[in-house]
């Protein structure tokens, strides 16, 4: 049978060398194989977003991949679940926080029911989603009453896209970005996987389910991309009010 560090390390290695086409996959694939580091500054960053530990949270993580969040959240004291729609992610995550806790299917039909959930951790995962309305709908639904949803994915307008990891043109048409990117040595399957949201779009929608965002945070927008251009960047992230990435707290209503 395979060990868990082969079945991580072969996934990643697929992830970044292959459908990505990373040079530095290497690297990447480290991180991911002792991501105890890594996950915990997630858990930190989300802590600081909701103003209090998750220590006695019920939390489900939506688009868990391979469960090192879970596992990180868990041992912080909260009753964590997962969803992902990758059986892969999912089966690798089970094996690492157990049976149980984690489920494979998508961010549109999340299998709990209503008011299951104290925090619903949402991170780098509503851009993969077909229906985003949907997907985020569901995510209030699963909350309790005052539970509180943490959103963080990429804007549409950044410079920068955070899979590929590569400086972005903002807008660029779906030809012309697969252009860019064959230029740049790169595959492009993976391109068609991402729909990009802006925070207007998550304000609309988070409206029409009746939550309220208590905060927007901009810790990523001080993250300097483009090399020699980033002054330039920068204030047209200024100018335009723009953050690189949508990062917000969301609190379902009563009668939500």
């Amino acid at each position: 049978m395979i060990g868990l560090s082969a079945r991580l390390e072969g996934y990643y290695t697929r992830y970044y060398r292959d459908t990505l086409g990373i040079p530095g996959w290497r690297e990447l694939v480290a991180v991911r194989l002792a991501d105890q580091a890594y996950e915990g500054r997630r858990l930190d960053r989300l802590e600081r977003a909701l103003g209090r530990s998750v220590l006695g949270c019920r939390l489900l993580n939506v688009g868990c991949g391979t469960g090192g969040f879970n596992a990180v959240a868990a041992r912080a004291g909260a009753a964590a679940w997962g969803v992902d729609a990758d059986p892969e992610a999912a089966a690798i995550a089970r094996a690492r926080v157990g049976e149980g806790r984690i489920l494979c299917g998508p961010a549109e039909a999340l299998p709990f029911r209503e008011g299951s959930f104290d925090v619903v951790y949402c991170y780098s995962t509503l851009e993969h989603v077909v229906e985003a309305r949907q997907a985020l709908h569901e995510m209030v639904r699963v909350l309790r009453p005052h539970g509180v949803l943490y959103l963080h994915t990429p804007n549409r307008w950044a410079w920068f896209e955070s899979h590929y990891k590569v400086f972005w043109i903002p807008g660029l048409p779906r030809r012309v970005a697969r252009a860019y990117l064959t230029a740049r040595g790169r595959p492009t399957a993976f391109l068609e996987t991402l729909q990009p949201r802006t925070l207007t779009e998550c304000r609309r929608i988070l409206a029409e389910t009746g939550a309220r965002i208590t905060r927007v945070l901009d810790e990523d927008a001080r993250r300097p991309v483009g090399g020699p251009l980033w002054p330039l960047v920068r204030l047209s992230y200024r100018l335009f009010g723009v953050r690189p990435y949508v990062e917000l707290v969301a609190i379902r209503g009563e009668d939500t």
